[in-house]
């Protein structure tokens, strides 16, 4: 879509007022900022594609670690929600503090970040954003040392914005803003929330930032992925308590702080005795439309290489549980490195020979 000299004009007018953000892709990506021009380096870039998951996001950090220790360096990260949160904090040279602070969670220590209040969410996000983001004070996107894009939803209008410059706090904080459990974000003048409603993996952003490989890391991969269709159901007889709902979710923590957190407010949510309270069903619903979503994005836009811990026994508020979602997210990686090593090499080779006859 071409973008007319006016509304360029216009754009430029606005650039202070809305820094750090860039609204309704592909019409306008920023080129690289001078400080990664400098820093680019020729050949073939390779991009990453890091889902939203909540507490599964910790697989990034295991898949991060296993390119790393692979000799394979991202040059571009896009993220959405805990993707970008995780993919935001390696860029900015922080995934060792990330890391720890993951593993040295607690079931008692993550329900007291979970900020409990009436408003746009259950959960301000103020006491969480801090913590996530503690070693991140200062640091612009632009300033990064490889591109980096936060994926974010428009309140109201549903744009899918592609944060790329600006306040990295601000960025990650409206990229997991999750409708219903944490408050939306106001960025230049909008008001944002979880980029998993529009793109769950945002393999489109990553190539339209000039990745020329994407490795989509995809955190629902192996969860609602085999759902299909009751043809021919009258309500007759008993799955249990809701088919499941309620006695099996909570043995493995389905929900588990968010959940507690929720009971609180049993007053104003009169939650009735075997039905899945609402922390449960705002959760459930999400992730099963994030799913679909998901599905549908990279059929139309396949990655590459595309990853998939196993992560379906891993309830999506357990962040306390981060070694197992490490461990998951390296092994993921650890499989698709042949693939990746494939893949990359000929695109190297394609890039050489272009490089003969230019």
């Amino acid at each position: 879509m071409r973008v007319s000299s006016g509304e360029r004009e216009a754009g430029e007018d606005a650039k202070d007022a809305s820094a750090g953000l860039i609204a309704d892709p592909p019409q306008y990506v920023e080129p690289p900022s001078p400080d990664q021009q400098i820093r680019e380096k020729p050949g073939v870039k390779l991009g990453l594609a890091l889902g939203g998951g909540a507490a599964r996001g910790w697989a990034h950090i295991g898949a991060l670690q296993a390119l790393v220790e692979a000799g394979i360096r991202p040059d571009i990260i896009a993220g959405t929600s805990v993707g970008a949160v995780v993919g935001g904090c390696y860029a900015a040279g922080r995934l060792d503090e990330l890391t720890e602070f993951a593993l040295q969670l607690t079931p008692a220590r993550v329900l007291a970040l979970l900020d409990v209040h009436v408003g746009s969410g259950l959960i301000s996000g103020d006491r969480l954003g801090r913590r996530l983001t503690q070693n991140l004070e200062g640091l612009s996107i632009e300033k990064l040392p490889l591109r980096f894009a936060a994926i974010a939803t428009e309140f109201n209008t549903g744009h899918e914005i592609w944060l790329t410059r600006g306040p990295l706090i601000n960025a990650l904080r409206a990229s997991y803003a999750l409708p219903g459990i944490f408050d939306p974000r106001r960025i230049g003048g909008r008001w944002l929330m979880d980029g998993a409603l529009v793109n769950p993996v945002p393999v489109t952003a990553a190539r339209a930032l000039g990745a020329e490989i994407v490795v989509a890391i995809n955190l629902s991969g192996a969860g609602y992925g085999r759902g299909t269709v009751i043809q021919d159901f009258g309500g007759d007889g008993d799955l249990g308590s809701l088919a499941g709902i309620g006695g099996p979710d909570e043995e493995r923590g389905l929900l588990s702080p968010v959940r507690e957190a929720a009971s609180r407010m049993r007053d104003l949510f009169r939650r009735r005795r075997g039905t899945p309270g609402f922390a449960q069903v705002m959760i459930d619903a999400f992730n099963i439309t994030q799913d679909r979503i998901t599905r549908a994005r990279l059929a139309g836009d396949p990655p590459d290489v595309l990853a998939s811990p196993q992560l379906t026994e891993l309830g999506l508020f357990e962040f306390h549980r981060a070694g197992v979602a490490i461990a998951a997210g390296r092994e993921s990686v650890l499989r698709a490195l042949p693939q990746i090593h494939e893949v990359m090499e000929l695109a190297e080779r394609s890039f050489l020979a272009r490089q003969r006859t230019a």
